[in-house]
């Protein structure tokens, strides 16, 4: 199990990243949002870039974007190790392609609404799914406990199928539901994992 730190208008973006940097999280985790996938607006390409280059971790990019292709372009020489799109958008299955003839790793996510099956017939194209555990776009949202019956239709799917995709889970993770966490392979938290960097390896330890 890895951690991934994640972070929106909580104070300094280059302070995170340096404390991140400092502990022993995982990834520094990026969320991107247009306005138009979800009402909120962050990151511009150039910010997204200079922070990528300040993190000597592994990046996770989430796109909330409604058309990803610029985003994915931009980060083309880049040291991302995921990017992450929506099954929501409707380029979807292009996208997959794209991310792909640059090597990173392809991520799809699945906001609350959406039906684990839906992503059944792509698990083998991609590299992991991540699972929102609150409505993408914004922080602070109560944890969807119907997203633990996602993760593990999905887990048995996989195993089924005998691949190897990741499954990741974002949205509302604290000291209350992470232990309950078992079947995911990548947990993503802000305000969490962002107060208790020095707690990294005991919450990892409680998962070996």
């Amino acid at each position: 199990m890895e951690l991934s730190v994640s972070f929106l208008k909580e104070g300094s973006y280059k302070e995170h990243i340096k404390n991140i940097n400092n502990s022993n999280a995982d990834y520094v985790h990026y969320d991107v949002m247009d306005g138009k996938f979800v009402k909120n607006k962050n990151l511009s390409i150039k910010q997204l870039q200079d922070y990528i280059n300040m993190s000597i971790k592994k990046n996770d990019v989430h796109l909330m974007v409604k058309d990803p292709s610029k985003y994915i372009e931009a980060l083309s020489l880049y040291d991302v190790h995921n990017i992450t799109i929506h099954k929501e958008i409707k380029n979807f299955d292009q996208m997959i392609e794209k991310i792909k003839s640059y090597g990173h790793r392809v991520g799809v996510s699945l906001n609350p609404d959406t039906n684990i099956e839906e992503i059944y017939p792509y698990l083998d194209k991609i590299d992991l799914v991540l699972i929102m555990s609150v409505i993408p776009g914004k922080s602070g949202q109560k944890f969807i406990e119907s997203s633990l019956d996602k993760v593990r239709k999905l887990k048995e799917e996989i195993k089924k199928r005998n691949l190897h995709t990741l499954i990741e889970i974002d949205g509302g993770i604290n000291e209350e539901n992470i232990y309950s966490l078992n079947d995911v392979d990548i947990i993503v938290s802000a305000t969490y994992l962002l107060n208790n960097l020095d707690e990294i390896d005991k919450i990892k330890s409680a998962f070996n």
